[in-house]
């Protein structure tokens, strides 16, 4: 199968600018392979041997684009005496990663990289008063540092799954890096309470997270069958333990790119703007022709976004009827119905 790039950019950082400052003023690696955490899209790892690499990434469009570029790439994490832990966004998830790292198997040293967006001060300073930092170098608006592992513990650091509760649909279990993992996500919320009582026979949940959403939908009338698509093998997983609905089918994909058995008559989701460390509503218009796209000829669309994103524009393009189902002064919710196959020249309908 020909892989496709994904529809955006992912930010990738200049890792390699930093690695081989680091090597130039005396970091020398162990031997043996070099696990990497948490790599981008489009990021490279020079002057390392691309054969020594292994790439540790469960986010499917990094994934796919890492492993057609040519590296080794899995979702679980390897043993190596080496390990890269490329800084992530959520702070926690990132001392979670280094804690990971610190005590895997084998491990002989730990590299921390990231950039100052990322909070690689901020996690440099926290690490520094509690491990002997070996080296560390700045460029790029950036810190690469690394330490000895050995006889570290950083155990109290590690991954911890926490608990989410609703009212009306239960527990969910949650961990550290995976979006809204303090609590229901406020936008996803509105969103379910604005579902009909009934709903079509099959549904897909396109980046449906932990499955907050997919469990809303499972509570109303008239679903047979769901497809709960997700990006983020993290998320899915816990979306696995959460929703154990026998009617559910799951799903490790882009939901930008993802391809059902068939075309479904209902969706539902709340797109991600981010992807990286900058805003990208054109993630939510991909999310939104995806949707278009796997829907049946009289499928219906239920959607939530920040009312400031431009989607009513991409949703009357590809949609015959668009209706406003709820709003307040942060969020919309829209239902649209009847995917256009083809431009028929004429205004779709508005309703409120």
């Amino acid at each position: 199968m020909t892989y496709t790039p994904p529809v955006l950019a992912v930010d990738p950082a200049p890792r390699d600018a930093r690695l081989t400052l680091a090597m130039a003023e005396g970091l020398i690696l162990p031997d043996g392979p070099v696990t990497v955490l948490r790599p981008r899209a489009g990021e490279r790892f020079d002057p390392l041997d691309m054969s020594r690499l292994q790439l540790v990434q469960g986010f499917r469009p990094d994934h796919d684009a890492l492993l057609a570029a040519g590296y080794d790439v899995a979702v679980a994490a390897r043993p190596a005496p080496s390990v890269l832990v490329c800084l992530p966004r959520s702070k926690a998830e990132a001392f979670a990663l280094i804690a990971q790292a610190a005590g895997a198997s084998g491990t002989e040293l730990v590299l921390v990289d990231g950039q100052k967006t990322d909070g690689i001060d901020s996690v440099f300073k926290t690490l520094r008063g509690r491990v002997a930092v070996s080296g560390v170098v700045s460029k790029a608006h950036g810190k690469l540092f690394w330490f000895d592992p050995r006889g570290v513990d950083l155990s109290d650091l590690s991954f911890r799954p926490a608990t989410v509760s609703d009212p009306a649909l239960g527990q969910f279990r949650t961990v550290a890096g995976v979006f809204s993992a303090d609590g229901v996500d406020p936008a996803s919320q509105m969103l379910a309470q604005a579902l009909p009582d009934e709903l079509p026979a099959t549904l897909a949940d396109l980046g449906a997270g932990w499955g907050y959403l997919s469990a809303a939908a499972l509570a109303r009338r008239g679903v047979k069958t769901l497809h709960l698509v997700e990006a983020d093998a993290t998320a899915l997983d816990l979306a696995r333990r959460n929703v154990t609905d026998p009617r559910v089918q799951f799903h490790w994909a882009d939901a930008t790119q993802v391809v059902l058995p068939a075309r479904v008559d209902g969706v539902v989701m709340n797109p991600p703007f981010h992807n990286g460390r900058k805003a990208q509503p054109a993630l939510g218009l991909a999310f939104i022709a995806a949707a278009a796209r796997i829907l049946a000829p009289r499928g219906r669309l239920w959607m939530v976004a920040n009312r400031h994103l431009p989607y009513e524009g991409a949703l009357a393009a590809a949609f015959t009827q668009i209706e406003v189902l709820a709003e307040n002064g942060a969020f919309r919710v829209w239902q649209a119905t009847a995917p256009k196959r083809a431009d028929t020249g004429t205004a779709p309908r508005r309703r409120r």
